[in-house]
C-alpha cells in the first residue's frame, strides 16, 4: 500500500472526501464531477514529504555493464537531476543499473531475460555501486550504517551475482538478500513499480498504448492495489478451504463421539483382576534378581579365565629370542657390509696406484722405446762406416793393381757407369717417393678408419649403456603393474615397508616421507616431461624432520642399497601447513607454476620443493617458441626465476639449454603405454646395435686390410731403400776416383786409417748406447712388472671379496627370514593380547550389563531378594499367570487397555470439537474482517481514483486542455479523454485521435498525477519527451519542475536526449552530460537499437 506521511489536502477536503467514499455507487460519474468541482473551489496544495533525509540515491558507477567499460561515478543531486546525452552514451544503462543494483530481475527492466546478458562482451563480471542516503530520526540503523548505505552488486558471465551492503565507511555489514529487501521496504523502494522507474522500454508501451485496460491495470500497479487485490482472492480461497475442512471434521466429530460412548460403556463395566497381578509382580520382583545373581556368576568366570590368559606368556618370550637373534643377524650384515666398504676402499686405492704405475710403465716403455732407436742410429753408422772401409781398401789395392793401365780409357768408363748409375739412381728414387706418397696417404686412411672406429665404439658404449637402462627400466615398470611404487626403484615397496615397521616400533621421532616422486600427483599429464625434468634429482629423494631420524633411515636403507647408491635423504623441519607463496609466487594468467601443476597432498613435500627447488617461481610452458618469447623477449613475470618447455628444456632470462628428455619415467599416467613406448625402444636400440656392430666389423676388415696393405708398402720402400744406397756409394765411388792422376795410396792409406779411428769411436758408441737400452729395458721391465703384479693383487682382493658378498647375500636371506618369523610371531602375541582385550571387553560389557541389571531389578524391587529358585521356573510361573490373566482378560477385556481406550477417545472427541469451535469463529471472524477490509479497499481506490483525476486535470489545465479520467472498477477499464486548446467546438476525445507530442503531454500529466497519490524516495523517467514538440515539452518541463521544487525533498530523475539550454538555473537542479560514445561495433550497435526502439 502507497505509504502517506502528510495529507495534501486540507481537513474541509478530506471531510467531503470520506462523505463522497460513504456514498460509492450510488452517484457515480455525476457525484465524482460534483466531488472535483468542490476540490477545485477549495484549492488544493503539492504534496510533500520528510523521506528527503532517507533512500535517495545519492551517487551510482558501473563497470563493464553492458557495452560500458566505465560509468561514474555520478554523484546525484537531493531534487531534480538531468541525465543528457547521445544515443549509446550510457543514460539507460544507469536507469537498468539501477534496478540491477536493488536487487531487480533482468525482466524488469525489458533489456533482457538474464543477468549475464548485462557483463561486457570479452568480461567475467559487472560492477554496480549504489549509495542511499540514510539520515534523520527514521534510519535504517543508523548506528550501524552511519548517513549512508553503499549497496555492491557484482554480475558474472553466468548469470549470477552477489551483493555486498557497506556502511559509510565502507565495512561490509551483510551480503544477505534478505537485509536489501528490507532496506528496500524501510526505504519504500520499488524498482518494479513503473511509477518509481519508468524505463523506455515501458514508456514506450504505455504511450503507444491504446486499450483502456492496459491504462487501468497500470493504475492499479501503480498505486499498489493490485498487490492488496491479489492478497484478497487468495484469502477467499484459502477461507473456501478452511470452510470445506470444518464440514469434514464435523462429520468425522460425530463418529469419535460414538467411539467414546462405547469406549465408556466398557470401562464401567470392568471387574477386578488385582489378587493375580500381584501375584506377577512379586514373581517379576524375584526374576529381576536372579538374573543379576546369574550375570555375577558369569562375570567371575570371565575374571578367571582373563588371569589364566595373562599368566600364559609363552609368545613373550619367543618374540624377545626372535628379536634377539633378528640384531643378531643385522649385526652380522653390518660387520660384512663394514669388511665389504673396507675391502671395497682397498680396492679402490689399488686401482689408483694401478694406473699410477700403469703411467710409469707407458712413460719406461716410451724411454726404452727412444733409448732403442739411438742404439740402432749408431750401429746403422758403424756399419756405413765399415762399407766405406772396405771400399777404401778395394780401391788401394785396385790403383796397386792398375797403375799401368790406360787412364783416358778408364775415366771414359767410369763417365759411362756413372751415367748408367745415376739415371738408376733418379729411376729408384722416383719410385721410393711415389711409395712414400703412398704409405702416407695409406696412413692417413687408417688413421681416419681408426677414428672413425673409435667414434662407433663409443656410440656403440652408449647404446649399450641405454639398452642396459631401458631393460631395467622396462623390468621397473613391469614390477609396477603389481606396486607402482617399483617405478622408483626395485626396492622401494620393501624400503617402505621396513619404514613403517620401524614407525610402529617407535624409532622414529616423525615418520619419514617418500620418495617425492611418490608424493606428488600432476593435474595435467601433458605436463609430466617438464616436471620430471625440473624435479629430475628429488624423485626418489626422502625427507627426514632430524637428523636422528636421518641416522636410523640410513640404517634401514644399507639392508637395501649399497653405500654409494641410495637414495638422497633431506633433513627439514616438518610443518603441518604448506608455505604462503602469494608474495614470492609466480603468477601467469596462462601459463601455470610447477607448484600450480602439482598436487601435493602432503605439506612436507611442498615445503622442501618450494624450499630447495623453488618450484612457485617456475613456470610451466608447453611450446619452446612461446617459452623463449616468454622469458627472453622481454622482462620475464614477476617473480619468474626460470622456466621449463613441455619437451623438458630449460629457459632462462639470457639462456636455453636443451634437454634429452623424451618420456616421463616417474609421473606418466598410462603404465601399460609407457611399457609398449619402452619396449618398442628396446627394439628400435637393438636394432641400432646390430647395426653398429656390423660397422663396425665392416671397419675392423677394412682396418686390417690398409694395414696389411701399408706393411706390403714398407717393406717395398726399404727394398727400394736397400737398392738406392749401393748405387749412390756406387756414384760416391766413381766421382772420388775422378782424379786418380793426384791422388796417390799413401792419402787413401791415410783416409782409412781415420776412417778406422772413427769406426772405434762409434764402436765404443753402440756399445755404450746398448748396455743404456739393456737398461731402460730393465727399468721397463720391473715398471711392467709392478704393474701385473698390483693387478694381480686387484685380482686377488676381487676374489676374495666374493664369497664375502655370498656370506652378506646369506646373512639378509637368514634376516629376512627371522624378521618373517619374528613378524607371524609379534602377530601371534597381538591375537593373543587381542584376544585378552576382548575378554576384558567382554568382562566390561558384563559389568555394566550387571549394573544395568541391578538398576533394573531396584527398579522393579529396591530391595534385594535372596531367590533359590532358577530363572527358568520363576519365568514358566509368571508364564502360567499370565495366560490365566490373559484367559480372564479376553473375557473381560485388559483393564489398562480398557481404561487408555477410553481416555484417549475422551480426549480426542474433546479436541476435535474445540478445533472445530475455533475454526467456525475463526472463519466467522475472518468474514467480517474481510468485509470490512473489502469496504476499506473499495474506499481506498475511490479516493486514489478521485485524487488521481483531479490532479489530471488541474495539470492538463497548465496546457489550457479541457480533460476527464473515468474509472470503470466493475470492467477494469480507465479511459481518458482530452480537448486539446482551439478545439472547443469538437468535444471531448480520447488519446488516440491525438497527435504523439499531445499524448505524450497527456501521459505526463497522467503520471505526474499518480506520483501526487504515491510514495517513493526517487522517481525516474526514460526520454519521456521523445515524442513532444518543443512546445509540449517546455510545458511538461515547468511543470514537472513545479512539482519538483514544491517537493524538494524528494529525487527526480530525468533521461532526456534533447537539450537542457531552456532550463533555469536552480540550485535544486543538477545536469549530468554524458560522453558521446566510442564509435566502435558494440556502441554503434547498442546506438542503432536504441534508435530503433525509439522509432
Amino acid at each position: 500500500m502507497p505509504k502517506r506521511k502528510e495529507k495534501t489536502l486540507s481537513a474541509t477536503n478530506q471531510k467531503k472526501r470520506l462523505r463522497i467514499e460513504e456514498q460509492e455507487g450510488v452517484a457515480g460519474d455525476e457525484e465524482d464531477s460534483e466531488d472535483l468541482e468542490q476540490f477545485q473551489q477549495e484549492g488544493y496544495q503539492f504534496s510533500s514529504s520528510s523521506l528527503g533525509e532517507i533512500g535517495i540515491v545519492e551517487s551510482i558507477s558501473l563497470k563493464n555493464f553492458m557495452c560500458h567499460s566505465l560509468l561514474g561515478p555520478f554523484e546525484f543531486g537531493s531534487n531534480v537531476n538531468f541525465i543528457i546525452g547521445n544515443n549509446g552514451s550510457g543514460k539507460s544503462a544507469i536507469l537498468t543499473a539501477l534496478i540491477v543494483g536493488l536487487g531487480g530481475k533482468a525482466t524488469t527492466t525489458n533489456r533482457g531475460l538474464s543477468l549475464k546478458g548485462f557483463v561486457k562482451h570479452g568480461q567475467s563480471s559487472a560492477d554496480i555501486t549504489i549509495r542511499l542516503r540514510n539520515r534523520g530520526t527514521d534510519a535504517f540503523k543508523g548506528d550501524v550504517y552511519g548517513d549512508s548505505i553503499i549497496i555492491e552488486q557484482r554480475i558474472t558471465c553466468d548469470g549470477s551475482r552477489t551483493c555486498k551492503i557497506k556502511s559509510k565507511l565502507g565495512q561490509v555489514v551483510s551480503t544477505k538478500k534478505e537485509e536489501l529487501t528490507a532496506i528496500l521496504d524501510h526505504f519504500n523502494i520499488q524498482v518494479d513499480n513503473p511509477v518509481s522507474i519508468l524505463n523506455q522500454e515501458m514508456s514506450k508501451q504505455f504511450l503507444h498504448s491504446k486499450s483502456e485496460a492496459d491504462k487501468y491495470k497500470f493504475f492499479m500497479k501503480a498505486t499498489l492495489l493490485e498487490q492488496m487485490k491479489g492478497d484478497y482472492i487468495h484469502i477467499k480461497q484459502t477461507k473456501a478451504i478452511t470452510r470445506d475442512q470444518i464440514e469434514t471434521q464435523e462429520e468425522s466429530l460425530k463418529d469419535l463421539k460414538q467411539v467414546y460412548l462405547q469406549k465408556k460403556e466398557r470401562y464401567e463395566n470392568l471387574s477386578s483382576l488385582e489378587e493375580m497381578q500381584k501375584n506377577v509382580e512379586v514373581l517379576k520382583h524375584q526374576m529381576a534378581w536372579v538374573l543379576v545373581k546369574d550375570i555375577e556368576i558369569q562375570k567371575q568366570k570371565l575374571k578367571e579365565q582373563i588371569e589364566r590368559e595373562e599368566n600364559n606368556d609363552k609368545y613373550k618370550v619367543k618374540v624377545e629370542q626372535c628379536q634377539d637373534e633378528v640384531h643378531k643377524a643385522e649385526r652380522k650384515i653390518q660387520e660384512t657390509q663394514d669388511r665389504l666398504d673396507k675391502m671395497k676402499e682397498e680396492i679402490d686405492v689399488l686401482q689408483s696406484q694401478c694406473t699410477s704405475l700403469k703411467e710409469v710403465a707407458k712413460k719406461k716403455s716410451k724411454a726404452y722405446n727412444g733409448q732403442e732407436a739411438a742404439y740402432r742410429r749408431h750401429q746403422n753408422k758403424l756399419k756405413q762406416m765399415e762399407r766405406e772401409r772396405d771400399l777404401l781398401q778395394e780401391r788401394i789395392k785396385e790403383l796397386k793393381t792398375t797403375v799401368t793401365q790406360n787412364l783416358e780409357a778408364e775415366h771414359l768408363e767410369r763417365l759411362n757407369e756413372m751415367s748408367t748409375l745415376q739415371k738408376r739412381l733418379k729411376l729408384l728414387k722416383a719410385e721410393g717417393k711415389e711409395t712414400s706418397q703412398r704409405i702416407e696417404e695409406r696412413q692417413q686412411s687408417l688413421y681416419k678408419e681408426k677414428e672413425e672406429l673409435d667414434k662407433l665404439r663409443q656410440e656403440e658404449n652408449r647404446i649399450r649403456y641405454s639398452l642396459d637402462s631401458s631393460v631395467k627400466r622396462l623390468n621397473q615398470m613391469k614390477a609396477g603393474r603389481s606396486n607402482s611404487l617399483r617405478r622408483f626403484g626395485e626396492h622401494i615397496p620393501e624400503l617402505l615397508e621396513a619404514i613403517n615397521t620401524a614407525h610402529e616400533q617407535g624409532r622414529f621421532t616423525k615418520k619419514p616421507v617418500g620418495p617425492i616422486g611418490a608424493c606428488i600427483h600432476l593435474k595435467d599429464a601433458s605436463l609430466a616431461v617438464g616436471v620430471e625434468s625440473c624435479l629430475r634429482n628429488f624423485m626418489k629423494t626422502f625427507c627426514c624432520d632430524n637428523y636422528k631420524d636421518e641416522k636410523v633411515l640410513q640404517g634401514i636403507m644399507s639392508r637395501f642399497y649399497s653405500k654409494g647408491n641410495r637414495p638422497q635423504i633431506i633433513v627439514t623441519s616438518f610443518a603441518s601447513t604448506p608455505y604462503d607463496i602469494k608474495q614470492r609466487g609466480v603468477f601467469h594468467p596462462e601459463f601455470p607454476s610447477v607448484y600450480q601443476a602439482l598436487h601435493i597432498p602432503n605439506p612436507v613435500v611442498a615445503n622442501c620443493l618450494i624450499d630447495l627447488r623453488g618450484i612457485e617461481t617456475i613456470l610451466l610452458i608447453k611450446d619452446n617458441d612461446v617459452a623463449r618469447k616468454v622469458m627472453q623477449l622481454g622482462r620475464p613475470p614477476k617473480n619468474c626465476r626460470e622456466a621449463f618447455t613441455g619437451a623438458g628444456d630449460q629457459v632462462y632470462k639470457n639462456r636455453y639449454y636443451s634437454d634429452d628428455f623424451s618420456r616421463a619415467k616417474y609421473l606418466g599416467a598410462d603404465l601399460e603405454e609407457e611399457i609398449g613406448l619402452i619396449e618398442s625402444d628396446l627394439e628400435n636400440q637393438k636394432a641400432q646395435l646390430s647395426r653398429f656392430q656390423l660397422h663396425s666389423n665392416s671397419v675392423i676388415d677394412g682396418i686390417k686390410l690398409m694395414e696389411k696393405e701399408l706393411q706390403i708398402l714398407i717393406a717395398k720402400r726399404k727394398k727400394q731403400q736397400g737398392s738406392i744406397t749401393p748405387v749412390e756409394l756406387a756414384i760416391s765411388e766413381l766421382e772420388n776416383v775422378e782424379e786418380p792422376q793426384s791422388m796417390d795410396i799413401d792419402t787413401l792409406e791415410e783416409d782409412v786409417q781415420d776412417l778406422l779411428n772413427k769406426i772405434e769411436s762409434e764402436q765404443e758408441k753402440v756399445n755404450n748406447a746398448k748396455k743404456d737400452m739393456d737398461k731402460e729395458r730393465k727399468i721397463m721391465e720391473e715398471a711392467d712388472c709392478s704393474y701385473q703384479d698390483m693387478k694381480n693383487k686387484i685380482a686377488l682382493l676381487v676374489e676374495e671379496t666374493e664369497p664375502i658378498k655370498e656370506e652378506q647375500m646369506k646373512a639378509e636371506a637368514d634376516a629376512n627370514k627371522l624378521e618373517r618369523q619374528l613378524k607371524n610371531l609379534e602377530k601371534k602375541q597381538n591375537e593373543h593380547q587381542n584376544y585378552i582385550q576382548e575378554l576384558q571387553s567382554k568382562l566390561a560389557d558384563k559389568e555394566e550389563e550387571l549394573q544395568d541389571s541391578i538398576k533394573q531389578a531396584i527398579q522393579i524391587c529396591p530391595e534385594r531378594l535372596q531367590v533359590e529358585r532358577s530363572a527358568k521356573s520363576i519365568d514358566t510361573e509368571i508364564n502360567r499367570l499370565r495366560q490365566r490373566l490373559n484367559t480372564e482378560k479376553n473375557r473381560h477385556g485388559n483393564q489398562n487397555e480398557i481404561i487408555g481406550e477410553y481416555f484417549e477417545a475422551l480426549n480426542n472427541y474433546k479436541d476435535n470439537s474445540s478445533q472445530v469451535k475455533d475454526l467456525k469463529r475463526f472463519i466467522d471472524r475472518l468474514d467480517n474482517i474481510m468485509n470490512e477490509r473489502q469496504a476499506r479497499y473499495k474506499q481506498m481506490r475511490r479516493s486514489l481514483s478521485l485524487r488521481c483525476k483531479f490532479y489530471f486535470i488541474d495539470f492538463l489545465d497548465t496546457l489550457k486542455c479541457c480533460g476527464s479520467m473515468s474509472f470503470d472498477h466493475n470492467n477494469e477499464a480507465l479511459a481518458i479523454s482530452v480537448q486539446p486548446p482551439g478545439r472547443e467546438n469538437g468535444g471531448m476525445s480520447d488519446m488516440r485521435s491525438l497527435s504523439g507530442g499531445e499524448r505524450s503531454f497527456s501521459t505526463v500529466c497522467f503520471i505526474l498525477s499518480l506520483w501526487e497519490i504515491t510514495e517513493s524516495p526517487f522517481r525516474c523517467l526514460d526520454e519521456f519527451d521523445v515524442y513532444m514538440d518543443m512546445k509540449n515539452r517546455r510545458i511538461s518541463m515547468d511543470l514537472m519542475l513545479k512539482l519538483a521544487e514544491s517537493q524538494h525533498l524528494r529525487q527526480f530523475m530525468f533521461i532526456t536526449p534533447q537539450s537542457t539550454r531552456t532550463l533555469p538555473k536552480s540550485n535544486l537542479i543538477k545536469i549530468h552530460q554524458l560522453m558521446d560514445p566510442e564509435r566502435g561495433n558494440k556502441q554503434q550497435s547498442e546506438e542503432d537499437e536504441e534508435a530503433s526502439q525509439k522509432s
